[in-house]
């Protein structure tokens, strides 16, 4: 019995560590914009990551796009958004996370890992001598999370916008599994301890590690947090936590009617005015 539980264990640990690679929705090509092709590495690692720089001025704020779990540079109509960003006077960096479209490979880890992907972003434009209070970051899901974990350790990222957001991996990781895997979710926790003790065991992630929901608490200024009402994949609950935890001057939209990073698709205007408010206001543009 041992050897079975340790066997289904190995197995979801290893499920939840790997994500497709799905080609890209749209180009800034599609939009008329002038991009830049661009690569660096992430912090303390050589991985490969390639992305887009969306220049407007050398002295403009740039905003870095965090994607999500099997997503692209591209995905969850991230360049529209950055489009309208770029409109309104912010350069944007678009990349590829770890093991995602055209970036090297690695790991995926929920956020444990990709942290220094993010990290690595924020280098490679201070190297480029963006000034790192002008910086800001938006994610989107595991992007999210992503996001709020590493700007919560680098404290040049001065504005952040996070959009459907887990509190806490341990929560969420019977409905990953049961989402790739044919194990059916009421059976996940039963292998729980197990699954944790293999996941780091065997690839280095510490799932209690993966815990936006303390690590926001760390942010000394405020955040910007987006949720869909009917999100069926990171419940909105999970968002809420999120922002009781963050700065007392966080803001908190919740998007009704809408699913998983659907609040740009089903109201692109106001979803617009909201984030360029924010970060006109973190990051100073006018």
């Amino acid at each position: 019995m041992s050897l079975l539980y340790g066997g289904v264990s190995v197995f979801l640990a290893n499920s939840v560590t790997k994500a497709d690679r799905d080609p890209f929705d749209e180009t800034p090509t599609e939009y008329g914009l002038s991009f830049e092709d661009v690569e660096f590495t992430t912090r303390h690692s050589d991985i490969t990551l390639k992305g887009w720089l969306i220049p407007t001025t050398e002295d403009a704020p740039t905003i870095i796009f965090v994607h999500g779990l099997g997503s692209t540079r591209a995905g969850d109509n991230a360049v529209g958004l950055a489009t309208r960003l770029w409109a309104a006077g912010f350069n944007t960096l678009l990349f590829d996370l770890r093991g995602h479209g055209t970036s090297g490979d690695g790991k995926v880890s929920g956020g444990y890992f990709e942290q220094y992907d993010l990290k690595g972003a924020y280098d490679f434009l201070v190297g480029r001598g963006a000034p790192s209070e002008r910086i800001g970051v938006i994610g989107f899901s595991m992007g999210a999370a992503t996001s709020v974990l590493g700007v919560s350790s680098e404290s040049g990222i001065r504005a952040l916008v996070v959009d459907s957001p887990f509190a806490n991996a341990s929560d969420l990781i019977a409905q990953e599994v049961a989402r790739k895997t044919p194990v059916p979710k009421w059976l996940v926790p039963l292998f729980g301890p197990g699954t944790k003790f293999a996941t780091d065991v065997l690839h280095g992630i510490k799932l209690g590690d993966l815990d936006p929901e303390s690590a926001v608490a760390v942010i000394d200024y405020p955040i910007l947090l987006i949720h869909g009402m009917e999100d069926t994949r990171i419940p909105v609950e999970q968002g809420i936590r999120v922002h009781a935890a963050s700065h007392q001057n966080s803001s908190l939209w919740l998007v009704p009617g809408t699913d998983h990073v659907d609040a740009f698709l089903n109201f692109p205007d106001e979803y617009t005015e909201r984030v360029i408010a924010y970060f006109r206001g973190r990051l100073g543009v006018q």
